[in-house]
């Protein structure tokens, strides 16, 4: 279940109000409330979540890394229990550590959070310049003139979203196959003339 986000919730409020008060078509309402807003929310739903999914991983990250060396400084000669029990502590704790790592690097939730965050902005200045007839709209004489011009660039905006983000996955995944395609590292002979480590395809003559 979703965690309440006022600001999100003031936010649906805020432009449901203002678009219900312009002199626009049914139809037109409709867009703004079944794309426009709709797309809005979803993305600011996507940026905060990534955005704390983001933080949390890198603090543990941090702070388990700093806290690791000051636990294998520790010497406790006399006590053996609570040298087992650093012992288990700074490997588990280095485990959260290299695992919260991992998961970051995997799903990118760094870079994701900005992009969601970019999108949710674009859409937010595209809302209010129409809705004052600013900005990009500052030529229209009514709403209804302008919204045309407004679906369109909303569009763009959710297709170039789905473009980056598309794009963002086959670079992972062209990375991953190219991390597997890599050869296997250099193996220096006796004689002092590197080998290669090459996989066995067969059995020869």
């Amino acid at each position: 279940m979703a965690k309440p986000d006022p600001y999100r919730d003031w936010l649906k409020k805020d432009f449901g109000e203002l678009f219900q008060e312009l002199h626009l078509k049914e139809a037109q309402k409709k867009f703004l409330q079944s794309r426009w807003l709709d797309q809005l929310m979803w993305t600011e739903g996507k940026a905060s979540q990534t955005r704390d999914r983001y933080y949390a991983l890198r603090l543990t990250a941090i702070i388990g890394g700093v806290i690791v060396p000051v636990l294998v400084s520790f010497e406790v000669s006399n006590n053996e229990n609570l040298t087992k029990a650093l012992r288990y502590l700074t490997i588990g704790l280095s485990g959260v550590v290299a695992v919260s790592a991992a998961v970051e690097e995997f799903f990118h939730y760094g870079e994701r959070w900005q992009h969601y965050r970019r999108t949710a902005e674009s859409l937010k200045t595209q809302g209010w310049q129409f809705s004052q007839l600013s900005g990009s709209y500052r030529t229209f004489k009514t709403h209804e003139d302008a919204f045309v011009v407004f679906a369109d660039r909303i569009e763009e905006i959710i297709q170039r979203d789905v473009e980056i983000f598309v794009t963002q996955v086959s670079q992972e995944k062209q990375k991953d196959k190219d991390d597997e395609d890599k050869p296997e590292p250099v193996v220096p002979s006796p004689s002092g003339v590197p080998t290669y480590s090459l996989p066995v395809a067969g059995t020869s003559k």
